[in-house]
């Protein structure tokens, strides 16, 4: 080997850069140089400081938004002082050393663990919760069976469906989140960033790309941003979590409204069409929806190619990146960002972080969304593929055993394409069944427990997970949900469907606020004991039919809301104005005085 190396330009900057980049990691960690080790020399002496964004990477731009506050003056909040003191996805060798000693996370370690979708839920269970990532909510009856066993070989023997779209394995023991973690891995759903302060679960339509009425199938967008997220480090780490949806314009509702961006499929017509924009189908981008704080996401104005979604959201998240507050949880959302700013101000920023003027249309000027289907996501639909059906299959408060995941993989497999599209009402559909094999379908999900059809009570019924499994909340969500579903069913026969969603604490997960009864878990004193009540609220709804429901009745026991809801129920149908007017429409044109005057009647009128 000859002593003189000759070196091109391009490889002499190559390998500055490099030595540089090593130079400074070892300056952070108090370490020498490279040429001060080679040479035997210590690092000079310095007084420790705060990791700062002086080398760059993709984390840089989280850790000038810290900077940015501390040189202000300002106070970071503890989560952010435990991102700044430790990266979260650089945590492997600790998690696996712990899962070893059969060992839970202590202190910060404990909200650092969700960047890896693994929370510990104590004191519910004690144990791990770990929270998937599914892009658009669909997946292989094989991923669904391999999903099944890794929770009974590492979980309690069952999973959860949620809000999103997305599904829950829970009482993970201490030594086994690497077995679930890598489990998941191999059956190709990865959850880096499934938790804390990082872009949940990406929802898309349930029924993407075989609804009849969808404008557009949202299932590529979703997987695209899905993929984007993974492979961009600088998209975790945000002041707090961030939900995006892609709304087709389908029969069931995405409740893209209801998410930080969504982006709701809209048709121009010839009619509107301009040179600029031709006529075909569009994404209208809608921002700063959070439900728990009282705020749907609004228009901006803003009208997209479905080719520049994934980018402009990826624009958003930066601008929230560096704009949103690292000092207040509560008000760490891009809700408050747009309260400060306004959408003008917000929008200016993004186009900036995106390149470009992003283009503008008046949105009277769309065609209008098709209708929604309140009942669309059970029972047996039609697709838009001649002979083929969904099958939306009902899941009791959003419960299923390993068993039934089984049974439901089997039947997507014989009767479907094998299969399965989870939705945000907390339930499941099998698609592609053949006309033929319906009925055999039907009769293979009853003899595993579950149902294709529900009463207009159990169709719109949403519960979070309770204190059972989540240590915010203050009440049995689930139990209690099951309890007024049964009371209701015996007491009354409904003619529409209504949404009751019980949520056990703030964080609104099953978002009581959107529900046409909204319950929100208390605690109230009766004796000497403290026991499980409800704030109860009415007239929420979304999409069409926005509105933030308002609070009617506090306080009321768990074993006093079935007969209450009963009353209310009871007081829409003796005073509505027509048969259609749905119950949302009724409270909303009453004010809640107004309201307990009707329900107390009704009560005195079913009394005996």
């Amino acid at each position: 080997m000859t002593d003189n190396v000759t070196f091109t330009d391009e490889q002499r900057h190559y390998l500055e850069g490099l030595m540089s980049g090593a130079n400074a990691a070892r300056a952070l960690r108090g370490m020498p140089t490279l040429s001060q080790a080679m040479a035997g020399l210590a690092a000079p002496a310095q007084t420790p400081v705060a990791l700062t964004a002086s080398a760059a990477g993709p984390d840089t731009p989280a850790i000038e938004a810290q900077d940015k506050v501390i040189a202000a003056g300002g106070k970071l909040c503890k989560e952010e002082k435990a991102k700044r003191d430790k990266n979260a996805l650089d945590m492997w060798d600790e998690m696996a050393d712990r899962a070893a000693a059969g060992e839970f996370p202590k202190g910060t370690d404990v909200f650092l663990m969700k960047y890896h979708g693994l929370f510990h839920v104590a004191p519910a269970q004690n144990s791990y919760m770990c929270r998937l990532r599914l892009p658009g909510g669909i997946l292989s009856a094989a991923q669904f069976r391999g999903i099944a066993d890794i929770a009974e070989n590492y979980g309690g023997g069952y999973t959860h469906v949620t809000t999103r779209a997305n599904l829950q394995i829970r009482e993970i023991a201490p030594e086994n989140p690497l077995n679930v973690y890598t489990g998941l891995a191999d059956l190709g759903v990865i959850i880096r960033g499934s938790g804390s302060d990082n872009i949940r679960n990406v929802t898309a339509s349930p029924t993407a790309g075989i609804d009849p009425q969808e404008l557009i199938n949202t299932l590529p967008l979703a997987k695209q941003m899905h993929h984007y997220i993974l492979n961009h480090r600088e998209m975790y780490g945000l002041p707090r979590k961030f939900n995006i949806a892609f709304e087709g314009g389908g029969a069931i509702a995405s409740l893209a409204d209801t998410n930080d961006i969504g982006f709701a499929a809209v048709r121009v017509d010839e009619a509107s069409a301009t040179d600029a924009l031709p006529a075909g189908v569009y994404f209208r981008l809608e921002l700063g929806g959070i439900t728990g704080h009282k705020d749907f996401a609004r228009d901006t104005g803003v009208i997209l190619r479905p080719g520049q979604c994934v980018k402009v959201a990826a624009a958003i998240v930066r601008v929230f990146v560096r704009s949103g507050d690292r000092t207040n949880r509560n008000k760490a959302r891009l809700k408050y960002v747009l309260d400060d700013w306004g959408f003008d101000k917000f929008i200016a920023e993004v186009e900036k972080e995106y390149g470009e003027a992003l283009p503008r249309f008046d949105l009277d000027k769309c065609e209008p969304r098709g209708p929604v289907d309140p009942l669309a996501h059970l029972g047996v639909h039609p697709q838009q593929q001649a002979g083929l059906n969904y099958v939306g299959v009902v899941v009791p408060v959003g419960k299923l055993t390993c068993e039934q995941m089984r049974g439901l993989a089997k039947i997507a497999d014989e009767f479907g394409s094998g299969t399965i599209r989870l939705t945000v009402w907390q339930n499941l559909l099998i698609s592609d069944v053949a006309d033929a094999d319906v009925e055999t379908a039907k009769r293979r999900l009853e003899a595993i427990g579950l149902h294709w059809s529900a009463t207009n009570v159990r169709a719109g019924l949403v519960a979070c997970t309770g204190n059972t499994g989540c240590k915010f909340a203050a009440s049995d969500t689930k139990t209690h949900a099951t309890a007024i579903a049964d009371h209701l069913d015996a007491a009354l026969q409904l003619d529409h469907p209504i949404n009751i969603h019980l949520t056990g604490c703030h964080h609104s997960c099953a978002q009581h606020y959107i529900g046409d009864i909204g319950l929100l878990a208390s605690k109230v004193s009766r004796g000497d004991d403290m026991v499980e009540a409800y704030h109860i609220h009415v007239g929420g709804g979304y999409g069409a039919n926005q509105s933030i429901a308002r609070e009617i009745y506090r306080d009321v026991t768990a074993d006093e809301a079935p007969a209450v809801i009963e009353r209310m129920l009871a007081g829409y149908q003796q005073h509505r104005e027509a048969a259609d007017e749905t119950f949302s429409a009724f409270t909303r044109r009453h004010d809640l005085d107004e309201l307990r005057k009707i329900f107390d009647a009704a009560d005195q009128l079913a009394a005996p």
